[in-house]
């Protein structure tokens, strides 16, 4: 579980950095539900892993939660949460 999540945040801050190009905005509205699911992995990850085990399911769980701030903040800067 932790390299699924830790894959899908390096997948989810790749496509951030593109919806960051100005006409390419629209893709924080599938960015955000994207990441939101590999932060649900990861946290499934820590839950059902051993405590030594941990890492890649904890930096996946703070990539996914990076990339939707950030997604929501670009939305709320460009208008598209009105």
């Amino acid at each position: 579980m932790g390299l699924i999540s830790l894959l899908w945040g390096i997948v989810s801050m790749i496509w951030m950095i593109l919806a960051l190009i100005p006409l390419l905005g629209w893709g924080n509205w599938f960015l955000i539900p994207f990441a939101a699911v590999g932060a649900i992995i990861a946290a499934i990850g820590i839950l059902f892993t051993s405590p030594g085990n941990r890492g890649r399911a904890k930096t996946g769980l703070v990539l996914n939660g990076i990339v939707i701030v950030v997604g929501i903040v670009r939305l709320s800067l460009g208008g598209g949460v009105i």
